[in-house]
């Protein structure tokens, strides 16, 4: 039971909740990170692969679908777009031959390697007029809130893949 309630279901306003407005951030984040990439011919659901591949977090489309927390069916038509623009090779396991293993390719590491600029300049934009202070007290705040949610849930790892840019 939390120690203060803040919102109450007599006079809940779901757009004025920090849930809504939580959402809204992200939701400008991804618009930002969308525009930005669009210059580069890829979506915001497309980079995402080609920054696991390239910083080693994930070798196949397994792998990937558990960072991303969607489908194998939907990693696999991403990774078939991501293919057909020459960003990846889908190369078969000398080890198991059941396994495929994803890899950038040279555009796709040129493409990767601009990723996490496009993503500092879009993040760093909408902290723009925060001190050092304010943004480490707002990842102290919404770290503490994502541990009250996994003691909420009693899964302590049910976080650990999620996406945020």
């Amino acid at each position: 039971m939390p120690d203060i309630d803040f919102y109450q279901p007599d006079n809940y306003e779901p757009s004025a909740s920090l849930g809504f407005t939580i959402k809204r951030v992200l939701n400008s984040l991804t618009r930002a990170i969308d525009d930005r990439m669009a210059v580069h011919g890829i979506t915001d659901a497309q980079w995402k692969p080609l920054i696991h591949l390239r910083n080693g977090n994930a070798r196949t489309a397994a792998e990937l679908a558990r960072h991303g927390c969607i489908d194998t069916g939907a990693v696999t038509r991403l990774l078939d777009r991501l293919e057909s623009k020459g960003l990846i090779a889908r190369v078969r396991s000398t080890e198991d031959r059941r396994v495929v293993n994803l890899e950038l390719t040279d555009e796709g590491h040129r493409l990767a390697d601009l990723i996490p600029g496009v993503l500092c300049d879009v993040i760093n934009g909408h902290l723009a007029g925060f001190s050092r202070d304010e943004h480490a007290l707002l990842m102290g705040l919404l770290h503490r809130m994502l541990d009250n949610g996994l003691r909420m849930s009693g899964d302590p790892l049910a976080a650990d893949d999620e996406e945020v840019a």
